[in-house]
Parts: C-alpha cells; sequence; structure tokens
C-alpha cells in the first residue's frame, strides 16, 4: 500500500477523512505513527510547521477524522447526523486553530498538533454547512471509501482520481473484455 499522503477529494477534511483507506476490506491506517500524522499536516498545506506529535495526538486525530467520516456518509446520504461524531467535531472545532502569521517571505502557519486538528474540524465543519454539500460522492472503486466533491461537468465523474482509483478500474474492467472477447480469425 502507497504510503504517500493522497489529496484528491476537493477540501483537506475530506482527504483527512481519508486517511484511513479501504474502510470495507483491507483497512489501511495512514496515521500510524505520530510522525505519518505530522506529515499530513503539513503536506495538506494545513499548516507549514508543527510541533511533533505524540501517541495521544493521533488517538485524538483518528477519533476527529472517524467522526468528520460519519458525518460526511449522513450528509452524503440524506440522514440524521450521529449525535456523538457531531460532539467529538464541535469540540475540536472550538480550539483556537494557529494563526497564520506575515512573513517577508509571505504568509507562515506554526501550530501544535491540536491547534493543527482544529483547524482541520473547522474546515469539516464549513463543507457540511456549505454549498458544496449536493457535490459529494463517494468513489466508484468498490474497494476504496474516500468522499469527493464532484465539480465536473455534470456531475459525471466516478472516482476519487483517476491515479488512485480509475485508471486501476479502467484498466481491470479492459482486461475483463479482453479476456471474453472472441479471438480474431486468423487469414
Amino acid at each position: 500500500m502507497d504510503l504517500n499522503h493522497v489529496f484528491v477529494c476537493g477540501n483537506p477534511a475530506l482527504d483527512f477523512a481519508a486517511t484511513l483507506r479501504a474502510r470495507r476490506s483491507a483497512r489501511f491506517e495512514m496515521f500510524a505513527s505520530p510522525d505519518r500524522l505530522d506529515a499530513w499536516y503539513l503536506e495538506s498545506g494545513i499548516v507549514d510547521a508543527v510541533a511533533p506529535s505524540g501517541p495521544a495526538d493521533v488517538a485524538r486525530a483518528t477519533t476527529v477524522r472517524e467522526a468528520v467520516y460519519a458525518l460526511v456518509t449522513a450528509r452524503r446520504l440524506g440522514e440524521q447526523y450521529p449525535g456523538g461524531a457531531l460532539d467529538v467535531l464541535n469540540a475540536a472545532a472550538r480550539i483556537a486553530p494557529a494563526a497564520p502569521q506575515l512573513t517577508p517571505s509571505g504568509r507562515w502557519t506554526s501550530a501544535s498538533p491540536e491547534e493543527a486538528l482544529a483547524g482541520v474540524a473547522r474546515l469539516a465543519v464549513e463543507l457540511l454547512s456549505g454549498p458544496d454539500v449536493p457535490l459529494l460522492k463517494e468513489c466508484g472503486n468498490p474497494e476504496c471509501t474516500r468522499v469527493y466533491i464532484d465539480r465536473s461537468r455534470g456531475m459525471r465523474r466516478q472516482w476519487c482520481g483517476m491515479e488512485s482509483c480509475g485508471n486501476r478500474i479502467k484498466a481491470a474492467a479492459y482486461r475483463a473484455r479482453k479476456k471474453t472477447a472472441p479471438a480474431a480469425p486468423a487469414h
């Protein structure tokens, strides 16, 4: 399984929720260690620097991640929000996020792990209360459980990303067609 963090969902809160991959089958945890969580915060662009996380920060982040996933799934399916998930997300969003600073070279945000997580939680609140809710879709790859924002023309996008899932599904379909296609007659 690829260890790189992937950002294909159209919103960092959705990419955060997707850090537990293949939820219905192999379940692969991207936050297997505190440094992987820190790497996600940096790679996502939520912060420019983060103080090193510890095991408690990973536990807190995975709890918030699961709340975000539950809330996004409920919203996407038109169901009621699970109350416990709302409480977890709102508690994380109430923490003051890191304040960006202006430096001679531009904007710079340095955060504690708790402040970085608050930033993710606030993005989830904005997403779930904003105009992109009708655009939420789950990837068409049965092994993938990423939810993404479909901004394609006609909302016809089927996969979270072509590189991650689309090419894989298309290649498998092509191989299946080749296997069942009748052989061309020899001349």
